[in-house]
């Protein structure tokens, strides 16, 4: 029987409204920073210390967009409770530890790379809509 688990990413743009998103090393692929809660911690709070631990940057939850919770992990048989945030980054610089992340990149709707997972590309599609209130 799979487990749920608690996660929170952070949709953050630059000026251009281009969205950051993360090259992952375990598949290749593309994805918004994020990662499982820790315990005690909310759902905004685990969105901004995954994204300084992904990206190196220092964010400011905007507001929220969704929540997803209708997806099943390929390879762990979790199934991922993930709160979406919109976010700008307030300090830090870009760095990527090639353990997690291999390349970070901001991206505009009409250039997405190759994204992993089903969730993230409701996420992506929900985000660029500007639209708040999103339940998968």
């Amino acid at each position: 029987m799979g487990e749920f688990m608690g996660a929170a990413v952070a949709a953050v743009t630059d000026e251009q409204g281009r969205i950051l998103l993360v090259r992952r090393c375990d598949c290749g692929k593309w994805g918004i920073p994020g990662g499982l809660m820790e315990y005690g911690e909310t759902l905004a709070q685990a969105a901004v210390r995954e994204a300084l631990e992904e990206t190196g940057l220092e964010v400011v939850i905007d507001r929220f967009v969704g929540i997803y919770s209708g997806y099943i992990s390929r390879t762990t048989d979790r199934q991922p409770i993930t709160g979406l945030f919109a976010a700008h980054a307030v300090g830090g610089e870009l760095y990527c530890d090639h353990i997690e992340t291999d390349e970070l990149r901001y991206f505009s709707q009409d250039e997405l790379p190759e994204i992993y997972s089903p969730q993230h590309e409701d996420m992506l599609r929900d985000f660029f809509t500007g639209e708040t209130g999103f339940y998968r």
